[in-house]
């Protein structure tokens, strides 16, 4: 076994890598940008070494100095970890020359699933089920509408050499072609260094259903079950769980025996993911390969209790597989949540930034946290903006989901924009709970974007009780040992109104032998907890229910965030709240003759000059954030009177990009 070993990667996976190979007595030694100096990562490794400033371009990505890394440590093998040089061919064969282990598959492995346009023809050779479409290099705009034409609308137009959602777009129609062939070819290009792009047809009701295989280099290979990815956004996977809640056992057998043929037939060794996409008649069509760990590992390790990253590294040493096919049983129901620093009120743009709170989940049997940050760590505009992933396991899928709401309401995250009621919102989806799932989930359910969780009566109730013993506390400090202070008889009666938004209860709070009783008129419950007043967290039971709420406070109210819900709540005296009505409201100011960056990133380019007239659609600027292209278009007719920032300019939020006559 290896004494030391180097992983080539940073944030979340490289702290997964180096838990592992600690628990197997490895030595583990990072690597760090400018960026990552204070990385969590670069803390947990035995050994570190800087290999240059913050782009990945001129680190991560640099195989030179990651081979010289483990030269200068004596590191016998390298993890890459997913993303990065992991599915890089180049990486894995200078490794090899160096006499250096790379965990993973071979490099003709790479090669030959790396690139999506040979993989599909590799697959079909192995019989394997391919989606129609066309598998030559396109080269240019016009020659992609052409043949998504001939192939049918609507059409997906994918980088070969890509992965994680980058490179990828959807067609409808000639002008989609146009836009997402370029689109398409620039991300691929600056993320992979390789701008070709292939066009095949997007199954309609599709689902995103992968197999974890497992191989060693002596012939064995193995299937671990699927997992479900089908609740995406802009193909990037939100969602993950084990099992699928649509095969049956005839199909999963279907598909784990062909994504194991397509692994023999190159001889793979590893651990590897075959992607297919899953129609409503649970036909499947092979995607790709991904020859690496796949960001979702975990929900298949929670499933089959394997640990998929001490299988790579035994394989790597050249160790035989510990168990057949046989052996593999699926046992209970794991969902993964990806917590990414994203605003999804601003159609999800990215949010960089300092984590001022940070506080995960209580971890244990049930709930597992994935991260690779702590409280005042930096979100870094180079860099994937996953700050986290959240696993919960139950017996069955209503109990996983369950462990996940409850633990998405204890994940606290303050300083910068997150996705944690978002994802609470899918949780409680009733499409969800119900297992009817599509890649299209998102897009279907939330068309006109997201724009909050609007709680249900019940849910509203409890958060009014909570906000009444919260409130209850705090004005009792306030009032205690000041005995002529004019409301601490008021305070003493517990009588409250609590305003949140438009809504307006009265509610009366009184002291039970366990806890209190909160009665708000349309119904009286029990609370019992033991919070604090200096506690962000709020744990209680609610007639005999746990309940988690987050709050702070806010001027003379209190912000709380429930059930994916983040609200303002005002607890006043009766005779305050009368007096409140009559508070007028500040209108913020018009903004609309300016076009400003909707995230932090990096302006790449203007398509206008002042004096131009623009037309509503018009493209009007492109700004890149977390290695994502986001194009800026005109919302109405107008003309540009002055540009206020210049391509190559690092843009902070709303910031002035452009201003309109």
């Amino acid at each position: 076994m290896f004494k030391k070993i180097l992983i080539a990667n940073r944030g979340e996976i490289a702290c997964r890598v180096i838990r592992t190979a600690r628990a197997m007595r490895i030595k583990t030694v990072a690597v760090y940008s400018d960026a990552d100096a204070d990385a969590l990562h670069v803390r947990e490794a035995d050994e570190v070494v800087h290999i240059g400033p913050a782009p990945a371009a001129q680190s991560y990505l640099q195989i030179d100095r990651i081979v010289e890394a483990c030269v200068k440590t004596g590191a016998e093998a390298v993890h890459p970890g997913y993303g990065f040089l992991s599915e890089n061919m180049k990486f894995a064969d200078a490794l090899k020359r160096a006499g250096i282990v790379f965990i993973g598959p071979d490099p003709h492995a790479i090669y030959a699933m790396g690139d999506k346009i040979e993989s599909k023809k590799l697959a079909k050779e192995a019989g394997v089920s391919t989606v129609p479409g066309y598998l030559g290099v396109i080269k240019d705009a016009e020659e992609a509408a052409k043949i998504s034409k001939e192939i049918g609308y609507p059409v997906m137009i994918k980088a070969s050499a890509g992965g994680g959602g980058k490179g990828m777009r959807i067609a409808h129609n000639d002008q989609e072609a146009r836009d997402g062939f370029r689109s398409a070819t620039s991300e691929a290009k600056s993320s992979f260094a390789d701008d070709r792009v292939f066009v095949e047809k997007f199954v309609q009701e599709p689902r995103h259903i992968e197999i974890q295989i497992l191989a060693d280099g002596h012939g064995n290979c193995i299937y671990l079950g699927e997992r479900e990815c089908s609740i995406q956004r802009r193909h990037q996977k939100v969602i993950e769980e084990a099992p699928s809640p649509f095969l049956d056992e005839k199909t999963r057998a279907a598909m784990g025996e062909q994504a194991v043929a397509l692994a023999k037939a190159v001889k793979y060794k590893s651990a590897g993911t075959v992607e297919f996409i899953v129609d409503g008649k649970r036909n499947f069509y092979f995607l790709e390969m991904n020859t690496r760990l796949q960001v979702e590992h975990p929900v298949t390790e929670m499933v089959t209790g394997l640990d998929l990253v001490e299988q790579m590294i035994r394989v790597a040493a050249g160790e035989k597989l510990s168990l057949k096919q046989s052996d593999v049983k699926l046992k209970g129901w794991a969902i993964e949540s990806r917590v990414y620093a994203e605003d999804p009120l601003r159609n999800f743009l990215p949010s960089t930034g300092r984590l001022v709170r940070y506080r995960e989940p209580s971890t244990g049997p049930v709930v597992r946290v994935d991260s690779g940050v702590y409280e005042g760590a930096e979100i870094s505009m180079f860099y994937d903006p996953m700050i986290a992933k959240l696993v919960t396991y139950g017996e069955d899928r209503g109990a996983a989901i369950s462990a996940m709401r409850e633990a998405l309401d204890s994940f606290y995250i303050r300083g910068l924009g997150h996705n944690v009621g978002f994802l609470s919102a899918l949780m409680a989806h009733p499409r969800f709970q119900a297992g009817r799932l599509t890649t299209g989930f998102i897009a279907e359910e939330f068309p006109d974007g997201f724009h909050g969780v609007a709680l249900n009566e019940d849910e509203m109730a409890d958060l009014v009780a909570v906000a009444a013993i919260i409130h209850q506390g705090f004005a009792r400090r306030a009032v205690s040992g000041k005995p002529h202070f004019r409301t601490r008889g008021s305070v003493a009666n517990g009588h409250w109104t609590i305003k949140i938004g438009k809504e307006k209860r009265q509610v009366s709070i009184v002291e039970t032998a366990s806890g209190h009783a909160v009665i708000d008129g349309k119904r009286s419950c029990e609370i019992v907890s033991t919070w604090r007043l200096d506690e962000n967290l709020f744990h209680g039971r609610i007639d005999g229910r746990a309940i988690t709420v987050q709050v702070e406070r806010d001027g003379i109210g209190y912000r709380m965030s429930y059930a994916g819900a983040a609200l303002k709540v005002l607890v006043l005296l009766p005779r305050a709240a009368e007096l409140a009505e009559h508070m007028l409201e500040k209108t913020p100011p018009d903004m609309s003759k300016y076009l400003l960056s909707p995230m932090p990133g990096l302006l790449v380019s203007l398509a206008v000059q002042p004096g131009q007239d623009v037309k509503a659609g018009q493209e009007l600027a492109v700004v890149e954030a977390m290695k994502m292209e986001n194009l800026l278009r005109a919302e109405r007719d107008g003309k540009v009177a002055n540009l206020h920032a210049k391509p190559g300019d690092s843009l902070a939020v709303d910031q002035i990009i452009m201003e309109f006559a």
